[in-house]
């Protein structure tokens, strides 16, 4: 499958909060929708979700615009939606049977993914009893329960310790391996360079950086150099360049240009004793400061 958002715009009143948005994401690979707070990432997602329509531009799957009736969609909210008095099973249920699935369905699935998350001895207790962190696994259950063709994880590992992370990263792992479509939106970079291939950074409502991850990574500007020394110190301050030290024994080198890359290696080489010099390959999180904006956008509207 293949879903694409086509030139999307939105407007509530006379703000426009998304000018133009258009991104393709593949079954079976995972998709990064990155921003700021009032970026547009949460308008977008209903946007896909119908919960809204665009003031203009289209929603498509392989090509066709999408039939909510016959695609099924799973969500995992940042803010969570559940009820907190009700028993975790008969509101598993409930969802399940809102999505399509018959009661035999819902209950069969249920179970599994209680067994799949290490769940099953929450089955007939209240949410309100459970930690934050098992809440969050109940809610991704609503989100999959239902086998969706996509998957749309908004803040997936929030308020998840390292075991419950490790363990929900397994089942997204399996989401992608099964074919879906699977849509992250998170703050957590690491998360993003984990699963993604491609990503889009909306700013202010528009798109200002997409593709394949590994390609923007390697079209960065190669301006940079890690340089690793005992005696870094004594090279920030003799050697003339652009040095900022980063650690004990670590500095980053601004280059005039990327051509110079030969020279400054060979003359730090030849002066110092130099354990490591590198070209600086940016993390996410450096290409999501440059391009996701300056000071806090506004709030999105509804």
């Amino acid at each position: 499958m293949q879903l694409e958002l086509k030139d999307i715009h939105k407007s509530f009143a006379d703000k426009q909060v998304l000018q133009g948005i258009s991104f393709t994401v593949e079954s079976g690979k995972a998709f990064g929708l990155l921003g700021r707070n009032g970026a547009g990432k949460t308008t977008t997602i209903r946007i896909l979700m119908d919960v809204f329509p665009a003031n203009s531009g289209e929603v498509l799957l392989d090509g066709k615009p999408i039939d909510y009736t016959k695609t099924g969609l799973g969500y995992l909210p940042e803010e969570r939606g559940l009820y907190p008095k009700k028993k975790i099973i008969e509101q598993l249920i409930y969802f399940a049977e809102l999505k399509g699935c018959s009661r035999e369905q819902a209950i069969k699935s249920i179970d599994y993914w209680l067994g799949r998350l290490e769940m099953t001895e929450y089955r007939d207790k209240r949410l309100d009893t459970l930690s934050k962190g098992n809440q969050q696994k109940i809610q991704l259950i609503t989100a999959v329960a239902h086998d969706p063709d996509i998957v749309i994880l908004d803040e997936p590992f929030s308020g998840l310790d390292p075991v419950n992370a490790m363990l929900l990263k397994d089942v997204v792992r399996e989401e992608i391996e099964s074919g879906k479509i699977v849509l992250f939106s998170s703050h957590q970079m690491n998360y993003i360079e984990e699963f993604c291939d491609s990503i889009a950074i909306l700013n202010k409502g528009q798109i200002a950086l997409k593709g394949d991850l590994h390609q923007i990574k390697h079209n960065y500007r190669r301006d940079k150099l890690v340089v690793r020394s005992a005696a870094i110190n004594q090279i920030a301050a003799e050697s003339g360049l652009s040095c900022t030290v980063t650690d004990e024994d670590t500095a980053l080198v601004r280059m005039a240009s990327p051509e110079d890359k030969q020279k400054i290696m060979q003359m730090l080489t030849s002066k110092y004793d130099i354990d490591e010099v590198k070209v600086f390959e940016p993390s996410l999180n450096d290409i999501f400061v440059e391009y996701a904006g300056e000071g806090e956008n506004q709030d999105e509207a509804v």
